[in-house]
């Protein structure tokens, strides 16, 4: 069992958990991720390592009540436990040789962005982010990626916050602007994902984006989580999640992710239905 030391709720939907996990703290890496069960009967969710702090021997976790076991997820409280807790899965991110770094993080993505800037910028790296929202009530971490990044640009679809836009809106600005960059790392939806990149090739800049397919067992074994990459089918847990933008093929990620909406939508219906006390077959 692994305890639930601090939770915050950034927004109705999106909530912060720090686990209490050692044996996880002490090896997870920034790219790294874990999976998850909440309880006996639960389905084992993977969700990216937002944080972790070695001396607490702690693991953040950020995420956005999309589905029964993140809304399950997301009553627990201080003091509650986890039943599973698995990790750190997955290649770490490498960034050791990275001197400057555009990080773009949209949504719930920004979570799995800015564990990648605070270790870059902690090396001495120089880092500049932008982050994407739908509007100014979803923004969160915003103090944090300032503090860890050399620029933060924010943008919001509605702009709502004053600066209307995309990401690619910033990136390309960037760009244009004559910024250079050892590496572009996008991490988000993955349309968002895919027009990063397409933002990305003219220039000739390396482009990064982290994967998060149907998976199961975090292990290579069940083959939910493939994807085609190069040409070549990988494993977004054992070969990634990390992977080069300019070789994913996002369409077919795209159409394999709508795969199983029907179920996961009567799911989230019915554990909805039981939580009101009505009768999820009447």
């Amino acid at each position: 069992m692994f305890k639930i030391i601090r939770k915050k709720v950034f927004n109705p939907q999106v909530k912060l958990m720090e686990i209490e996990a050692p044996d996880i703290a002490a090896k997870a890496l920034p790219g790294q991720f874990i999976i998850l069960r909440v309880c006996e009967n639960g389905e084992r969710i993977p969700l990216t390592i937002a944080d972790y702090d070695r001396e607490k021997g702690t693991v953040t976790i950020i995420f956005q009540e999309v589905g029964k076991t993140t809304k399950l997820l997301g009553t627990l409280e201080e003091g509650d436990t986890i039943l599973d807790f698995v990790g750190p899965l997955g290649r770490a991110s490498e960034l050791d040789e990275v001197k400057s770094a555009c990080i773009i993080g949209g949504g719930l993505g920004c979570a799995i962005a800015y564990p990648q800037a605070k270790y870059l910028h902690a090396r001495g790296a120089k880092v500049d982010m932008i982050a994407g929202f739908r509007n100014t009530d979803l923004i969160f971490l915003e103090d944090e990626m300032r503090a860890n990044s050399d620029s933060l640009t924010v943008m919001t679809d509605d702009g709502s916050n004053g600066n209307k836009g995309l990401v690619t809106d910033a990136l390309k600005a960037l760009l244009d602007a004559g910024n250079k960059y050892d590496v572009v790392i996008a991490i988000g939806p993955l349309v968002m994902m895919k027009f990063v990149c397409l933002t990305t090739k003219p220039y000739g800049v390396k482009t990064v984006v982290s994967m998060n397919p149907i998976m199961i067992d975090g292990t290579g074994m069940c083959g939910g989580c493939r994807l085609t990459v190069g040409g070549e089918t990988k494993f977004a847990c054992v070969d990634g999640p990390e992977f080069d933008g300019h070789l994913v093929d996002f369409d077919e990620a795209i159409r394999r992710s709508a795969m199983y909406r029907p179920e996961e939508r009567k799911a989230v219906e019915e554990h909805e239905c039981r939580m009101m006390g009505g009768n999820a077959n009447a």
